[in-house]
């Protein structure tokens, strides 16, 4: 039975209708030469996503009262695109999966507009910046409650053109306008295996005896008709969009030069937003990706890949936003470990699939709270600090600013792992999920290895950042003089979020560690009627025993445990070590891996030489030349034939007899032949 309701739409509706109104406030106080009331401008701005999150708060609660087998509910606002066989609606969709989401992102991004009053307030595009923000708090919901692939397709573009104009929001600054430019040139990398991935799944439908419809739940009903090979090509060239939305190597190039926008973007971005997108696709397209075991290995490898590359690089960054930028890329990777598990599980274990795919969005979900936290918490030692990001440059800074050394605290305590604190549920279940795969190949144990040392370096580049950051003595005595802790319109957001870090990680506790009181597995048992790929009977999976989880526990809390022990040896000494930067291999983790030199020379080199080939040899020298001559041919041909044509007729006389001579001439050759 299909539940509809009218409700739905308000969710983007509202941040859509503030991001216009603040936009024309903007446009008409600007002609008058004066800007936008901010006291308004600044209500508007945080009424629009807190209407979304309060809708969301009621639609969740109509959606739990459902039946488990009948919980969704439909709104479609206009009809689309109908041409022939594709009929496409602008329809939503809301459903467990969708409901986590729109709760995470409206909650979390009230939060964050909240914090940007404060922030932003002596900006001179404030009523710019928001209205650019609600516009990106429209698009994501979009992509999230799209019923279609083309639906999720228009919010998945909205966020890439929301995300270039906040990156390079301060766009006279080159170096920021050169960031916003990257970010949205990596994603249309991405997006076109997106547009591939789509236009096969619809072709192939088409030709195959199926509906060709790009619709969620038609696809799905079909999915019986996709041979793996079929399955993974359309899984893989979806992924190649993930990849470059949630910054997968090797198209995360973007995502630390997005640390050019202001704090709060980069706190919505990286936590709540846009860097989801790609692991919230992957997982709505779980049946597909569950059709090919080879699709959901290479999501879970490359995640892994990525989860360790850019842990690396952290540990050599002295900007306190790039640290943060860096762990968001490998705790993306850690997500993708967690869905292409998920894939790879259903495919080998029927029926196993929809609790590892839950596990992986539990990491998205716990990560915003404790990223959003550790961004926000970033942004305000930045702003007691006059703009300073070096953590080189601070150091003391516990005494003056107390609550957001507490919250921050708790972010990276949560980051590395340490219970009962929400990262460590997320990971310790990835981890798990990651051993267990061991079981079924070998060389699956590899990605646990992976993960597990890259836990370890979360742990270390976390609290290195954080000694650096608030203990030892001051390093710059002027700023540390200078420094305050931030106003309750920016620390009332902190404390919240870190409250949600406290509290979320029991949504999801498993039955190991559930002492017989605890309820358990909530979130995976909530999200498994949007998840489950097909019905099947009990999943029959390898489990280990009691003893064996303790242990894997016990050896995840350990690994984190060294790396802060290394760190606090370090780090927080009132005089900290240096770090070795005449060290090759520290060159190398601060310079990335010189992967931007190497697209750069590989890439990027090529195609302005060739684009200068095309403007000069083509364009200037070729087409250019052609265009321009032509005219000057045809003006000395009309100058030579213009001599004929002088208007006197003893002229035309003389030619006429010209030519009565040449045709006699002619015949008396031709007869004396």
């Amino acid at each position: 039975m299909e539940h509809t309701s009218p409700l739905i739409g308000l969710i983007p509706l509202f941040p859509l209708l503030t991001a216009a109104l603040i936009g024309l406030m903007t446009l008409f106080f600007a002609h008058k030469g004066q800007g936008a009331p901010k006291g308004l401008v600044s209500t508007l701005a945080v009424a629009g996503p807190l209407a979304s999150f309060l809708v969301s708060c009621v639609l969740f609660f109509q959606l739990r009262a459902l039946p488990e087998a009948e919980r969704a509910l439909t709104q479609t606002v206009f009809p689309w695109i109908h041409v022939g066989p594709l009929q496409i609606d602008v329809s939503f969709l809301l459903d467990p999966l969708s409901a986590m989401m729109i709760l995470m992102v409206t909650g979390i991004g009230t939060l964050i507009h909240l914090y940007s009053v404060g922030y932003m307030s002596h900006d001179r595009g404030f009523s710019r910046y928001f209205a650019y923000l609600n516009l990106f708090m429209f698009s994501m919901l979009v992509l999230v409650l799209g019923s279609s692939l083309p639906l999720m397709f228009v919010g998945w573009e909205g966020v890439g053109l929301c995300s270039y104009l906040l990156i390079g929001f301060w766009f006279s600054d080159i170096a920021k306008a050169n960031a916003g430019n990257k970010a949205f040139i990596a994603n249309r990398v991405g997006d076109f295996g997106f547009l591939l991935g789509m236009f096969f799944i619809f072709f192939f439908l088409l030709n195959n005896g199926g509906t060709a419809s790009l619709d969620f739940a038609a696809m799905k009903g079909q999915a019986a008709l996709f041979t793996p090979f079929a399955a993974t090509v359309a899984a893989l060239l979806l992924f190649v969009g993930a990849m470059g939305k949630s910054a997968q190597v090797p198209l995360h190039v973007w995502l630390a030069d997005a640390m050019a926008g202001p704090t709060p973007v980069s706190a919505l971005i990286h936590a709540a937003t846009m860097v989801t997108a790609g692991v919230y696709m992957v997982a709505r397209m779980g049946f597909m990706f569950a059709i090919s075991p080879s699709a959901g290995l290479v999501v879970a490898s490359i995640g892994a890949l990525t989860a360790i590359f850019a842990a690396t690089i952290a540990i050599a960054q002295s900007d306190i936003k790039k640290v943060l930028a860096y762990s968001t890329v490998s705790q993306l990777g850690y997500m993708f470990i967690g869905v292409g598990l998920g894939a790879y599980f259903e495919n080998i274990v029927a029926g196993a699939g929809a609790a590892i795919f839950a596990v992986g969005m539990f990491h998205v979900f716990t990560h915003a709270f404790f990223k959003a936290l550790l961004f926000l918490g970033s942004g305000s030692v930045i702003h007691a600090c006059h703009e300073e990001q070096d953590i080189w440059k601070m150091g003391g800074l516990k005494a003056k600013m107390p609550i957001t050394w507490a919250t921050m605290g708790i972010g990276t305590l949560a980051i590395a792992g340490i219970p009962p604190l929400a990262g460590f549920f997320s990971k310790e279940a990835i981890l798990t999920n990651a051993f267990i795969a061991g079981h079924y190949q070998t060389w699956l144990y590899g990605i646990y290895a992976i993960a597990l040392v890259t836990s370890g370096l979360t742990a270390f580049y976390m609290f290195r950042m954080f000694f650096l950051t608030f203990h030892g003595k001051p390093r710059d005595q002027h700023i540390h003089d200078h420094a305050h802790e931030s106003p309750l319109i920016m620390t009332f957001p902190l404390m919240a979020l870190a409250l949600g870090t406290v509290v979320v990680g029991f949504l999801n506790v498993p039955k190991v560690l559930s002492f017989g009181f605890l309820p358990t597995d909530l979130f995976a048992t909530w999200l498994e009627p949007s998840l489950k790929v097909a019905e099947h009977g009990e999943a029959h999976m390898f489990h280990p025993t009691a003893t064996t989880d303790f242990i894997l526990m016990a050896v995840a809390i350990g690994i984190s445990l060294v790396g802060i022990g290394f760190a606090y040896a370090r780090y927080a000494k009132p005089t900290p070590a240096t770090e070795p930067t005449k060290a090759l291999w520290w060159e190398i983790l601060w310079d990335k891996y010189y992967v931007d030199e190497m697209i750069q020379a590989i890439v990027i080199e090529p195609i302005l030489k060739l684009s200068g080939f095309l403007r000069k040899g083509v364009d200037e020298d070729g087409l250019d030349y052609v265009v321009n001559n032509t005219p000057k041919a045809y003006a000395g041909l009309s100058n030579a034939v213009r001599v004929i044509q002088t208007g006197l007729v003893r002229s035309y006389a003389y030619l006429m007899v010209l030519g009565m001579f040449a045709i006699l001439l002619y015949y008396y050759l031709h007869l004396a032949k």
